[in-house]
């Protein structure tokens, strides 16, 4: 899957860190149509690389602010309110339409609080080189992985646990109190603790915002307090309904910009009619699918089928038949490999299908 790595050395620069990064980099570089990269800044001790999809939100890495010294290195999606990005064009701020490049100049206008501004799955590296410091984050919720490994040499982070394993030999181990874990949580398949079930390997813990300096150890910083969202007066029953269809209004819009087609994958639960009863399209202009097994339609074509009349919008028909049969043993081993065990191989079907 796209994702960012990085290597962060503690005693300089090293003759390998460069072809370290460059292995985990190839790691993650799943598909032909992948583009990837690199930045190396030895003076913070950053060597850091990234792969994601042509023309995806965070192409065209690394981001520069106007002056070069603010670098975003990017990963994952940020549905932002239009009136906070034409907000940053009227004070100045020269960026492209549909992509990244208006973060930079958010951290510009509000420093690391920028951060609490974000909506969506994501990670990324922002360097400040007027300040010789940088932070790695991720999103509130830690939906957008990053694994970490730290040692007497440097700090090791990638979204993929399978690029630390590629440079770390060892880390190639099983932290079993995290495997009895998994066989304990089985409704869950849960290891606690941010830990991973490889050995000195964690997790970036969710709404994280580490900042590193040369010389200093890092500050683990977090920007999401919990409290603030749970701390909120209980809403009725019929002001939660009122909110839930207000915000629903205004923020589904913002997830169907962008410069590539979107399809809906539409099924006969609650969540995907929502969104196609709400879809800011046009009649005919959105196109929805189904998986369907070889022998009848199941129940979820069948009400997808019917919304999608409803909604005058296109639907097919994806056969999931003897063609995904035959590439079942190869799918379910690259949905493992791809997730790092986050997906058993019930997640060959999402790979065949997407």
């Amino acid at each position: 899957m796209p994702g960012i790595a990085g290597i962060i050395s503690k005693h300089g620069p090293s003759a390998e860190w460069r072809s370290r990064i460059q292995s985990m980099v190839e790691c993650m570089t799943h598909e032909a149509f992948y583009v990837s990269g690199t930045y190396l800044n030895e003076e913070l001790g950053l060597w850091s690389g990234w792969t994601c999809h042509q023309e995806a939100f965070a192409d065209r890495l690394p981001i520069w602010n106007e002056r070069k010294d603010i670098c975003l290195i990017f990963s994952g999606e940020d549905f932002a309110d239009q009136a906070d990005v034409d907000a940053l064009r009227t004070r100045g701020h020269n960026f492209n339409s549909g992509d990244a490049s208006y973060l930079v100049h958010l951290y510009e206008e509000m420093g690391y609080e920028f951060l609490e501004k974000l909506n969506g799955w994501f990670s990324g590296v922002l360097l400040d080189l007027r300040e010789h410091k940088f932070v790695l984050f991720n999103d509130r919720y830690g939906v957008n992985r990053i694994y970490y490994h730290e040692d007497s040499r440097g700090f090791y982070f990638a979204s993929e646990a399978k690029a630390l394993l590629k440079i770390l030999p060892g880390t190639r181990q099983l932290d079993f109190r995290s495997l009895g874990e998994v066989l304990s949580c089985l409704c869950c398949e849960a290891v606690l603790q941010n830990r991973t079930v490889f050995s000195g390997i964690s997790l970036l813990p969710p709404g994280s915002s580490w900042v590193f300096s040369r010389g200093e150890p890092v500050k683990k910083k977090s920007y999401f307090k919990r409290e603030r969202w749970e701390s909120q007066p209980q809403l009725s029953e019929s002001n939660f309904y009122e909110k839930l269809k207000e915000t629903w209004a205004r923020v589904l819009p913002k997830y169907f910009l962008g410069k590539q087609p979107v399809g809906l994958s539409l099924t006969g639960g609650v969540d995907s009619r929502m969104i196609l009863a709400w879809v800011p399209h046009l009649a005919g202009t959105l196109p929805c699918y189904t998986w369907s097994g070889k022998y009848r339609d199941c129940e979820d074509v069948k009400i997808a089928r019917q919304a999608a009349k409803l909604c005058r919008q296109p639907h097919s028909t994806i056969l999931v038949g003897d063609e995904f049969l035959s590439q079942f043993h190869d799918l379910a081993e690259k949905a493992v490999y791809i997730s790092d065990g986050t997906m058993d191989v019930t997640g060959s079907i999402d790979l065949y299908v997407q």
